[in-house]
């Protein structure tokens, strides 16, 4: 019959993923777009204002449950929620892996285009090489997501840091495995060849549609006093995603265990970042780290 589409279970139009979310488009017409989709356990997602007053969404959840991190509210198989009018971000928590059917009334599926999928792929492949990074880039961005959050970043700053958190270390494809896996301390040498990731991932980005977010990758190992890398840029030369990357990057590798160290428990490492504090981190990034920690009962509240 003209005009009636049928879809049976495992179709879908096209499909995105990225390293913990994964997009089905089931349905677009005039606009409207209907996308499955599945969100990996302990994954942080938000939702946004829409670029025109008359955008609504609409999430209903097949399975799994989170919590709204702004209400407190759990949302469980069967709940919704939709969006009309939002003012500002709203954050999600996912508590277990979810799959939720989403309605948009624009077409935003091209966003999630191939440009992800490639660059993701490389993701996990530098997460193949190296042990350390396994799901590093997933818990930076989380934790990056998070630092947002409390401070209100605007909506464009907010997109870029998403993926941007998500792609940071992309440039480590180009790092020999022994240096990515060395034991013990790098030499000068080896040092320099790590260094170079920051620079390879922001040109590996440049050539998609994301090159918007190459500085911000570019410039994650950049410290406020100008002892980072790769510029030895400083203060407001550093962009405020660029520098919520480093200080989650940081936390994140701290607190990991390597082949040659244990990692710091979270106490210690914020201790330490903390006494670095408008050295190399921006005293209100610090502290949105720490209510991040805080609030996920990482760290005790004294």
């Amino acid at each position: 019959m003209k005009g009636l589409h049928l879809g049976f279970q495992g179709d879908f139009l096209e499909k995105a993923t990225d390293i913990s979310s994964e997009y089905s488009l089931l349905a677009k017409g005039d606009g409207a777009e209907v996308i499955l989709q599945t969100i990996l356990e302990g994954k942080t997602f938000y939702v946004h204002p829409g670029d025109t007053p008359e955008l609504m969404e609409f999430f209903y959840i097949l399975s799994g449950h989170c919590v709204c991190k702004d209400s407190g509210e759990n949302l469980k198989s069967g709940d919704y929620f939709y969006l009309h009018q939002l003012k500002e971000a709203t954050y999600f928590k996912a508590e277990t892996e979810m799959r939720m059917l989403w309605f948009i009334t624009q077409p935003v599926f091209h966003y999630m285009s191939k440009n992800i999928e490639e660059i993701t792929k490389i993701v996990k492949q530098v997460e193949e090489k190296d042990s350390y990074t396994y799901q590093h880039s997933a818990r930076v961005q989380t934790c990056s997501v998070q630092i947002a959050k409390h401070l209100q970043l605007t909506k464009d700053q907010l997109e870029n840091l998403y993926y941007a958190s998500l792609f940071h270390d992309v440039g480590k494809i180009h790092v020999p495995e022994e240096i990515l896996n060395k034991p013990d301390k790098l030499t000068p040498k080896e040092f320099e060849i790590l260094k170079k990731h920051s620079y390879d991932g922001a040109q590996m980005v440049k050539s998609t549609y994301y090159d918007h977010i190459s500085n911000i990758i570019l410039h994650h190992h950049e410290r406020l006093d100008g002892s980072g890398y790769p510029y030895g840029l400083k203060g407001d030369q550093i962009s405020t995603e660029a520098q919520i990357i480093a200080i989650a990057d940081t936390y994140d590798a701290m607190t990991s265990d390597r082949v040659y160290r244990k990692g710091l428990n979270p106490v210690d490492a914020m201790k330490e970042i903390k006494s670095l504090t408008n050295r190399h981190y921006r005293g209100p990034i610090v502290d949105a780290l720490e209510q991040v920690l805080i609030s996920e009962g990482i760290l005790p509240k004294d």
